[in-house]
């Protein structure tokens, strides 16, 4: 069996079970369940490995990691035995709280309904042992709502649903028949599966794999291969999968090199998916750094550059996939903000589009690229963002405007568009690419194929002229539409019809009049012959 169908058939397998697991519970809220426990297996079964690769722990023959972990915690100092391993891996799991050692209880039917909360308890108690990692672990399990009652009506019936999910996740195969490692790539499906089935609010924190795509090659197309660390940065991470997408696309000799992930995410519950989606995309606590808060109203801590100087931070690529048309707060303090004071006007309180431009590009470096999905609106409105999206053309920042599909998003079918953005440019001109009428039509969305995907990415790396798909636009001719981005201004797709011949019109009217008279004498021959019949019945 090749890996892709041991893939698909785990995942279909794994999603038909969670369906019927979660009952009444919508999908949105039960992914807080089963992805969370995926992860906490996930933990649990990389201090196992942990444990014995580093020869924390001795197994002895026919005896299981897990035994011989509680075998040896409970003869040593408990406390110091969880602060070694936390030092390493940045959390750390009690030998009575493992996922085996909960496992074992469920069968032995030993669970009691307080437990699981003791071991969530239990975890972010040791999260704080290692102070470096505990941002990226403390709480992280908070959203698991152990008392909703569509769970169960009592405790004892939450506990047994709890132990149905615990069952489920325990019987996935986290490798392929390769021996691969696949659960990040499970883990990564029951996203996007979650995120159909929550309609709107799925927009909140996934985007569509294959816009994903488009944007990460954008950004990594420039980068050369290097042992150096590379930086990631999303102000709007959503689940993370978008970082991540980033990484796949970058050289693997830079993939082998340190690549740091930062991320920040309003939605809590959201932020602690990322967290986990991350770190089951192996990782590690060390190259990640995620914050829970308002991208807009709190800024990006800064950061010492070699000196130890405190600096904006800035990073070698920006991609994010903000809420369209957000409200904000755009009070005139904020005109003394770096991020936004250079371009005079603020964006409008009802439309944060340009507040999310304004910041991402702030914390780009001057040798990085950016791309950014947005409304269309973006590239036409006027007033301030008329003003802001001026100045941004003027400073020669924007490299490129790429026109999507509609209703490739979840939540929305309006169309939307990809700003690409530099800061160090040398050409003076944007390039424009409609890429609308290029999808694959699904039933409740559109979808972007493969081949869609390497048209847009060949088109932007040419950055030549494409008959009714591509057009390399002046500053001068920009400047001559008033600074007006709307892409039909620069690709034009209108399609001429066919001039009509006249005579060959006449001459097909003409035959179609003959087989009509034809038809109209062979139905009165039929219909005379049934008259004599019927009188001769008669």
């Amino acid at each position: 069996m090749s890996e892709t169908t041991t893939l698909q058939d785990i995942t279909k397998k794994l999603w038909a079970m969670a369906n019927e697991l979660r009952g009444n519970m919508d999908a949105g809220e039960f992914k807080n369940y089963i992805l969370a426990f995926m992860f906490y297996r996930y933990l649990s079964e990389h201090q196992e490995q942990y444990l014995v690769s580093n020869n924390v722990i001795d197994v002895a023959a026919g005896q299981t990691i897990n035994a011989a972990y509680v075998e040896q915690a409970t003869t040593e100092e408990l406390t110091d035995y969880l602060e070694d391993i936390s030092s390493s891996l940045g959390y750390a799991i009690a030998p009575a709280d493992t996922w085996q050692s909960l496992n074992e209880r469920i069968e032995n039917s030993t669970v009691i309904p307080s437990d699981y909360q003791t071991i969530f308890d239990n975890f972010n108690k040791n999260a704080v042992l290692n102070q470096e990692a505990a941002q990226d672990f403390n709480g992280v399990f908070n959203d698991i709502n152990l008392g909703d009652s569509r769970l169960g009506n009592s405790t004892t019936a939450r506990a047994k649903s709890l132990n149905n999910i615990v069952k489920l996740v325990d019987d996935i195969e986290y490798k392929s028949d390769e021996d691969k490692d696949i659960l990040g790539e499970i883990y990564e499906y029951l996203i996007g599966q979650f995120a159909a089935s929550a309609g709107k609010k799925g927009g909140e924190f996934y985007t569509p794999h294959q816009v994903s795509k488009i944007l990460a090659k954008l950004v990594t197309m420039d980068v050369a291969p290097s042992n150096t660390a590379f930086s990631v940065y999303d102000p709007t991470m959503g689940s993370g999968s978008l970082l991540l997408t980033v990484r796949n696309q970058l050289p693997e000799t830079t993939q082998a090199g340190a690549i740091k992930f930062y991320g920040q995410e309003l939605n809590t519950t959201t932020y602690n998916l990322a967290r986990m989606n991350l770190m089951m995309h192996d990782v590690s606590f060390n190259n990640m750094t995620l914050n829970n808060a308002d991208t807009l109203e709190s800024d990006w801590p800064d950061g010492p550059d070699e000196a130890g100087v405190d600096q904006p931070r800035s990073f070698d690529a920006v991609v994010a996939n903000p809420p369209y048309s957000a409200k904000w707060d755009n009070n005139e303090t904020k005109l003394k903000d770096p991020r936004f004071s250079e371009y005079g006007k603020l964006a409008p309180a009802s439309k944060a589009d340009f507040a999310f431009v304004l910041h991402s590009l702030y914390h780009l470096n001057n040798d990085g690229t950016m791309a950014i999905v947005l409304p269309h609106g973006v590239l036409f409105r006027g007033a301030a963002e008329g003003k802001i999206r001026q100045t941004l053309i003027e400073k020669n920042y924007l490299d490129a405007v790429i026109g999507l599909p509609a209703n490739l998003f979840y939540g929305t079918s309006i169309p939307t568009t990809i700003l690409v953005f530099k800061k160090n440019r040398q050409a003076k001109d944007v390039l424009f690419i409609d890429a609308s009428s290029d999808f694959e039509k699904a039933k409740n969305q559109n979808n972007l194929r493969d081949s869609d995907v390497d048209k847009i990415v060949a088109a932007y790396k040419s950055r030549e002229d494409v008959d009714k798909y591509a057009h390399v636009a002046t500053l001068d001719e920009i400047k001559e539409n008033d600074f007006n981005l709307n892409i039909p201004r620069y690709v034009d797709t209108f399609e001429e019809e066919e001039p009509i011949d006249i005579d060959e019109v006449k001459k097909e009217i003409a035959a179609i009049d003959l087989e009509i008279a034809k038809l109209e004498k062979e139905f009165a021959e039929m219909e005379a012959q049934l008259v004599s019949t019927k009188k001769e019945s008669d």
